[in-house]
Order: structure tokens, then C-alpha cells, then sequence
């Protein structure tokens, strides 16, 4: 039997999938950062550029401020930044100097492992953002597989997207990222070892979403294959459409016969943290998902499930729903068979409303979709059909689109935006309406102590001295009392 490591990844991922990226903060993130340096884990799953914008936008924290208190904390513990393709906060494509700019501070700044999760599954793009990732002085940087069901996306696929980032001496080890929850214990026992005999001595890790209730049954078959860690989430912060549970993991994996190189009473005060945080800020806290078969046709993440229910309910058209969920599957093939995962299932969903609800197939064709045909996302699987091709280059708004310029050069980005900025500051005025970045500096620091178990009384504090009419509170728990007067 196999020692297996684990990968938390609540800050990122479970904080993304259950409280859409707005559940965490600064102060919450450095509450409990002593103890995940002190459980071991093999990396923090930590940010991404997308968390880095939501920083600023919806909690005018700066996030260079927040990764490197974390990164004064944990010492021993790598913090993860994901990365998709040549991308930085914005979804225009960036250049490749940008992008080893971005890498470059962010290394600066504290993050040491990078994984690299291109859209489009796109091994040799990922080889060279790996190039960027170690010239900007990257530690650690681990390649993804993300995992899809299509006819195109069989084992055979990913052995060779493996076998192109093992030969790759800037990827130091790759992992199977399932964003939709689709990986089967079944698919696994074969895709697993196919992938494995072509990255030689290079680990594999297992990311997966509980989503379809399959996710732990293929983790731990997983370890039966020898993988080297599987990344979970933290009490209320798992489950769901998150990542399974750590505690849950561990007892299943010493069940199993494994033992896992983490600190257990560590691990459980992360998830009682965790619980105890969406529990006082009202957040939803996942649970085990039962598995849905319809989930396999259109593989829409939880949240857009929804919706597209009430789009459809809005337009007073409910009972489409099953249509539109053939129509994904078929504007999917159509569109090269891309992974359903952001941009891409967005995309995806208004193709198929509009050719559901309109008075033909692609009459309206959004400026994503045309900006996909493009190459601005990279290069689909496969060619898109002919006929779709033919409708989106004779629409009069891809010409259009095609004369937008890409990124300014950096150098010009520079001159523009300030050649007296930080790195810091200038990415994010490259990246960012500078109104939400001028918030954000003069918000100053961001708070570092948060107490779950005082937010209930605060909020009430609150709501009593927005009141007027009111002239006396009186405060009693057990042998404590506190009577005030106006």
C-alpha cells in the first residue's frame, strides 16, 4: 500500500466553486494560515489571477498584500497559483513577455508551485508557459490534464498530452484536474496507468469535484494506482460541486490499507475553521452529491445548471431545458469537442439557448463564440464543422473582430499606464478599470484577524445602531450583565 500526500485546496477552488471566489479575505485567509503550514500538506492551492481580481474588485484588498503575508507564514508549504494559458486576470490574451512579468512577481511575491491548466488541453502550450514559469524564477510547476468525456478525449489522448509535459524538463510533475466531476473509478483504472507509463518517475496527482458523487471512489482507486496525492477542500468548504473532503479522504484512505503524511489534529482544525466560517457568514457548505447520468451529457458546472433554468424561466420557456441540453452537446462537437469548463462552458450554454430560442441555428452568434473561431482561446481539438465555420466567417461582426488589436506591447503598456509603477501595481492597472484600483489603495491594509464566533454578535451591533428607535440594550450570557442607556 501507498503513502499518499494532500493538496488543500479551500482557499482556491472550494472557495470558487461553493461561494463563487467571494468567500474569502485577507483576514481570513492569515487566521487560519498557522495551521495549514502546520498540517503538512503537500501545497496550498492558493490563488489564481481570477481571485487575484476579485481581491481588488469586490473586497478592494490588494493581493500581492495577501500573498505574501501568507507566504511569510508558510515557509515549508508551496502555495499554488493556477494558471490557464497566456491569460492575467483579464481573458485577453497576453503576450509572452506579460506573461513572464506576472510569473516573475508572483514568484517574487511568494508563490513557489505553478499549474498550468490550458483550455484546450493543450500540452505544447503548457510546455511553454513552463519555459516562462522557471526563466521567471518558478520553483515548482505541475502540468494538467483536464479530464473531459468526448469521443476525442480518450486514454490515448491524455497519455500523449502526458508524454509531450514529462518530456518536458520545466514540468516537474503532472496532475489529472476533472473540473466536472466525471471521472469514474472505472475510467480511472485504465487512464491512470496509461498516463503513467509515459511521465516515467514524474508524480501524478489526482484533482477531482464532487459533483456526480464519483469523485471518491475514483480517488481512492486512484491510490491503488499509485498516485502520489489527491487534492481535497476543508470541512464547509468541500463537497458539493468542491473537491471531497479531507478528514473523509484520510479515514477512507487508512481504511484502504494507506497512510497519509499529513498532521491529523491539523487537518481537523482546518475543517472545523471552515465550517465554522461559512457557518457565521451564511455561506453554503457542500454535501455528498447523489449521482445524476443527465450530468454526463451536458457536464455544466452546478451553478450554471441553474442558470440556465431560470433563463428559461424567464423567457417563460421551462420546458426546453432538455433541448437545450442536446443542443450543448451537439454545438459542442460542432465547435471541436472543448473541454466544459470557463470560458468554454459559458460559451456553450448561450450558443445553445440562442439556437433553441431563436429562429435558427447560430442566427445570433455571441462575440465568445466568434472570438473562439478566432484562435483567441487557443486551438480547439479539432477543426470546427465546416458549415458553423462558414456561418460565423460570413457574420459581419467577425471582421470586426478581427481587426481588435491584441495586447499592447510591454514596453507600451508601460509608457501608458506608468514606467514609475511597481510590477505589483502595473499588472493590475494593465489588467483592471484603474477606478477599482485606485478603491483598493485607498481602502490601505487589509485587516489579518478574523473570529467566526464573534460575527453573529457584530452583526447584530450593527444592525441595533442603524436603529433610532431604540434607547436602551441590555446584554446578559450566563453570569454576565450589561445594561446601557441613551
Amino acid at each position: 500500500m501507498a503513502e499518499l500526500q494532500i493538496v488543500e485546496t479551500s482557499l482556491r477552488d472550494g472557495n470558487q466553486c461553493l461561494w463563487g471566489a467571494l468567500g474569502i479575505d485577507t483576514a481570513k485567509t492569515l487566521t487560519i494560515a498557522p495551521v495549514m503550514e502546520r498540517a503538512g500538506y503537500r501545497a496550498i492551492d492558493f490563488t489564481t489571477s481570477t481571485h487575484m481580481g476579485v481581491a481588488v474588485r469586490y473586497k478592494q484588498e490588494d493581493p500581492w498584500e495577501r500573498i505574501r503575508a501568507m507566504a511569510q507564514i508558510c515557509r515549508n508549504t508551496p502555495l499554488q497559483f493556477l494558471s490557464t494559458g497566456f491569460r492575467f486576470i483579464a481573458w485577453e490574451t497576453a503576450s509572452p513577455e506579460f506573461m513572464e512579468l506576472a510569473f516573475r512577481t508572483l514568484a517574487g511575491n511568494g508563490i513557489r508551485r505553478f499549474a498550468l491548466a490550458d483550455p484546450n488541453n493543450d500540452a505544447a502550450s503548457n510546455v511553454e508557459v513552463a519555459k516562462l514559469v522557471k526563466r521567471a524564477g518558478g520553483e515548482q510547476v505541475v502540468g494538467a490534464l483536464v479530464f473531459t468525456l468526448s469521443p476525442i478525449h480518450d486514454d490515448a489522448h491524455y497519455a500523449e498530452a502526458a508524454r509531450i509535459m514529462a518530456a518536458s524538463p520545466d514540468i516537474g510533475s503532472l496532475y489529472i484536474k476533472d473540473p466536472g466531476g466525471l471521472l469514474s473509478a472505472k475510467r480511472a483504472s485504465t487512464l491512470i496507468p496509461a498516463i503513467m507509463a509515459e511521465i516515467g518517475d514524474k508524480p501524478l496527482e489526482l484533482h477531482n469535484h464532487c459533483t456526480t458523487g464519483l469523485a471518491e471512489p475514483a480517488c481512492l482507486e486512484a491510490a491503488d494506482l499509485g498516485v502520489a496525492a489527491v487534492q481535497c477542500a476543508s470541512g464547509g468548504a468541500a463537497d458539493g460541486t468542491s473537491n471531497p473532503p479531507i478528514t473523509r479522504m484520510i479515514a477512507n484512505l487508512k481504511a484502504m490499507g494507506h497512510s497519509v503524511d499529513i498532521d491529523e489534529e491539523a487537518a481537523r482544525e482546518v475543517a472545523e475553521y471552515f465550517t465554522a466560517l461559512a457557518e457565521a457568514e451564511g455561506l453554503p457548505m457542500g454535501r455528498p452529491m447523489h449521482f445524476d447520468a443527465a450530468y454526463l451529457r451536458h457536464q455544466l458546472p452546478g451553478g450554471m445548471v441553474g442558470t440556465m433554468r431560470r433563463h428559461l424561466a424567464d423567457h417563460g420557456v421551462p420546458e426546453l431545458e432538455s433541448k437545450v441540453i442536446d443542443e450543448m452537446g451537439r454545438v459542442r462537437e460542432e465547435l471541436g469537442w472543448p473541454i466544459v469548463m470557463t470560458p468554454f462552458a459559458q460559451m456553450l450554454q448561450t450558443q445553445a439557448m440562442l439556437n433553441v430560442t431563436g429562429k435558427e441555428r447560430y442566427g445570433v452568434i455571441p462575440d465568445e463564440i466568434i472570438r473562439y473561431a478566432l484562435g483567441r482561446f487557443g486551438r480547439p481539438n479539432v477543426p470546427i464543422a465546416d458549415e458553423v465555420m462558414d456561418r460565423i466567417m460570413a457574420n459581419p461582426r467577425t471582421k470586426e473582430l478581427e481587426a481588435e488589436p491584441g495586447m499592447a506591447e510591454l514596453s507600451d503598456l508601460r509608457k501608458r499606464i506608468g514606467s514609475n509603477l511597481s510590477d505589483e501595481e502595473f499588472l493590475l492597472r494593465a489588467t483592471m478599470p484603474a477606478n477599482l484600483v485606485d478603491a483598493m489603495r485607498k481602502a490601505g491594509p487589509a485587516p489579518r484577524e478574523y473570529d467566526p464566533s464573534t460575527v453573529a454578535v457584530m452583526n447584530l451591533m450593527r444592525d441595533v445602531l442603524k436603529r433610532s428607535d431604540i434607547d436602551g440594550i441590555a446584554i446578559e450570557k450566563d453570569e454576565f450583565k450589561l445594561e446601557l442607556e441613551a
